[in-house]
């Protein structure tokens, strides 16, 4: 009896078998238009709405990727402090300082902020001024430069890149034609114009700040790197890299994305393994950037892609034992 009812069930399910079969070849056909004439094919309406779901789940998905594929590629959201077209009188942010840079700066009597931030202004120093600057850079830098894409001359110590090392560019005597007096007295009437600015912005004495070392012209190319001093794109605290730092200035002498590309300068906020948050700052010819060099003010340079991008780094000290005097013509 077993065996019979075992039988009668495989016969059963042959046939529900061989019914699945047929309907599903007829449903086949009729999507291909090839059933018979009144016994086409025809989706449910619960799955045309399922089909809906999933293809509207899936956009949802596929943009969110996207979204979070931009988000994580530029190190949390991007926000402007200043683009190169604009000309700005002054812009800024303020923001508390770092409890290290606050307890170091608080040693010396009217150096201390009032708050700490970051400043932008186009109309410290003059389109001539800039020019006389920057003629300063190209005639020194091109007695040496490095091999690699960054290239530095310090007027105060003599420093200038020389293929993979540095040379006291006062040993060569080509090195009286780099500037006279009269460039001289526009790199000290910039330097005071900048320093007075500072001192405005961060409501500290005039006399408290101190240009220190180092004090350098900058010429950045897309050069691959040779030595550890051509790799500048690197994300830095000035304070940590120059110990003698408590404000720091940039005056820019050329372009961005007119004599080059990339070479921004991005402040990162936010956790230093995670920024949530990319300041850009776009260079502009005569464009100064003033800023507070504590921990507060972790930024980094962009590589610069394409064409030369020229700078001075202004650097002031609160600390009188580290202050470096102005540079002095060469002697003939």
């Amino acid at each position: 009896m077993a065996v019979s009812n075992k039988k009668n069930s495989s016969k059963h399910q042959d046939k529900e078998k061989e019914k699945l079969e047929k309907l599903f070849s007829e449903n086949a056909n009729g999507v291909r238009g090839q059933s018979p004439e009144g016994n086409k094919f025809k989706k449910p309406e619960s799955i045309k709405n399922i089909s809906r779901h999933r293809i509207w789940s899936r956009f949802v998905v596929i943009l969110g990727v996207i979204v979070y594929i931009w988000y994580t590629a530029k190190d949390g959201k991007e926000t402007s402090l200043a683009k190169q077209k604009e000309v700005l009188q002054q812009r800024g942010q303020s923001f508390p300082c770092d409890n290290e840079y606050l307890e170091e700066i608080e040693s010396f009597s009217g150096c201390v902020p009032a708050k700490c931030g970051r400043h932008v202004s186009d109309k410290l120093v003059t389109a001539n001024e800039a020019d006389v600057l920057l003629k300063i850079a190209q005639r020194g830098i091109s007695l040496g430069g490095s091999d690699g894409g960054a290239s530095i001359l310090d007027l105060h110590s003599g420093a200038l890149s020389y293929g993979q090392k540095f040379i006291n560019i006062y040993s060569l005597e080509e090195s009286k034609k780099i500037f006279n007096a009269a460039d001289l007295t526009v790199y000290k009437v910039v330097k005071s114009k900048i320093q007075h600015a500072i001192a405005e912005i961060f409501q500290i004495d005039f006399d408290s700040l101190h240009l220190t070392h180092p004090t350098f012209f900058s010429r950045l190319t897309n050069l691959e790197p040779k030595t550890e001093h051509d790799e500048y794109w690197h994300v830095h605290v000035d304070k940590v890299t120059y110990e003698s730092f408590h404000y720091t200035s940039l005056l820019y002498l050329t372009d961005y994305g007119i004599d080059f590309d990339g070479g921004r300068l991005i402040f990162l906020d936010g956790p230093i393994e995670k920024p949530t948050n990319n300041v850009t700052l776009e260079p502009r010819k005569g464009r100064v950037s003033m800023f507070t060099s504590g921990a507060e003010n972790v930024h980094r340079v962009e590589k610069v892609t394409k064409g030369t991008r020229y700078a001075i780094t202004v650097s002031f000290t609160c600390d009188v034992s580290k202050a470096i005097k102005d540079p002095s013509v060469p002697k003939s």
